[in-house]
């Protein structure tokens, strides 16, 4: 009970501070011609690490590039600058180049889109937690920490709105260290590149029939995009454009 409600506590003073920074940012002069955010979306596999995982007849790689599209197409459709890390659903992209695209982007938010496999159900959010080392390179900075938990809490609370009632359950967010690759690196590899806030999303787990069905389907992997892309409005809402000025 004590970690239901520190989890609470923790998700309502993140997602209040994210409230502050919006009024803040309301309150600056707007911009006319103000370029909206940038949004990279990194659909899982395959890479140095294979083609994914499968469970149930569902395949992590088509899952995950079947939700990536509906995710794009909702988020270019709000009006965001939306980049993906691939053209292709079996393209080969290594995790150390999709981070470099979206640093050149200056994504205000990477998305990394995965499925799960193991005993447990639901979705989880992953950020980097504490800085790894791979590849010779040690990452990320505390900023880009700071700002990946504020991310991952906003998109998790808008995920759990609209999927944990009868669709998934809520896994919560973790740090990336308590993955396979990150409790050994200490943070994942995309993480440790990346310059710019990164979200990992392990969107179901397909050893688990009910979550694999859900994935699979059109349905579920239209509701997932919807979910997913409300929490991206929550955390990198798009300014208003400013008023024009009146003639006298």
């Amino acid at each position: 009970m004590t970690s239901l409600f520190s989890g609470a506590l923790r998700r309502s003073l993140i997602l209040a501070a994210l409230s502050g920074a919006a009024a803040q940012s309301a309150q600056r002069p707007a911009r006319e011609h103000a370029a909206p955010p940038v949004i990279v979306i990194d659909p899982g596999h395959p890479s140095e690490n294979g083609v994914g995982a499968s469970g149930h007849g569902v395949a992590e790689v088509h899952a995950a590039w079947e939700v990536a599209v509906r995710l794009r197409d909702s988020l270019v459709a709000a009006g965001y600058d939306v980049r993906m890390t691939k053209s292709a659903e079996r393209q080969v992209v290594r995790n150390v180049e999709r981070a470099r695209i979206a640093n050149r982007a200056g994504a205000a938010l990477m998305i990394r889109l995965h499925c799960d496999v193991g005993s447990g159900t639901g979705f989880t959010l992953y950020y980097p937690d504490r800085r790894g080392t791979a590849e010779g390179r040690t990452g990320p900075s505390a900023a880009v920490m700071a700002r990946s938990r504020v991310a991952a809490y906003a998109l998790d609370s808008a995920m759990a709105t609209r999927l944990s009632p009868g669709h998934l359950r809520d896994g919560g967010v973790l740090g990336d260290s308590r993955t396979f690759v990150g409790g050994r690196q200490g943070a994942l590899t995309g993480s440790i590149f990346s310059e710019v806030p990164v979200v990992t999303v392990e969107m179901a787990v397909l050893t688990d029939a009910h979550d694999a069905r859900f994935i699979a389907s059109a349905a579920g992997q239209a509701r997932m995009a919807g979910a997913i892309a409300a929490g991206v409005r929550r955390f990198a809402p798009i300014a208003p454009p400013a008023p024009r000025p009146t003639r006298n």
